[in-house]
């Protein structure tokens, strides 16, 4: 059963910083392609940034491009999204979504990042 936890959202001020983590069981971890996902109120939910099965091809939103970077560690099955200077529009519920053709699409419960003064 593929399992996919969230944590380290929370409450940050403009410019602030958060790890997003998300670990995963369940599935053959090196073969999905990792992702970040976001949802803000009454908006749908959009790709924030991905990562190959190995780690090297990852893409990002463009809004997000030289403040956010996503990583994996296929030991420790984890994918992780480091977000710099943050800025209100940021403000979203993340999800953790992994891909891989023996699975098809799994999505994690989302966690809560609030930027706000």
């Amino acid at each position: 059963q593929v399992r996919l936890v969230e944590s380290g959202g929370g409450l940050v001020q403009p410019g602030g910083s958060l790890r997003l983590s998300c670990a995963a069981s369940g599935f053959t971890f090196s073969d999905a392609t990792m992702s970040w996902y976001r949802q803000a109120p009454g908006q749908e939910r959009e790709l924030v940034a991905s990562v190959g099965n190995i780690g090297r091809n990852t893409q990002y939103k463009n809004s997000v491009k030289g403040r956010f970077t996503i990583s994996r560690d296929n030991f420790k099955n984890t994918v992780s999204l480091q977000m710099n200077s943050l800025k209100p529009e940021d403000t979203a519920v993340y999800y953790c979504q992994a891909f891989s053709i023996g699975t098809g699409v799994s999505w994690g419960q989302g966690t809560q990042v609030t930027v706000s003064s």
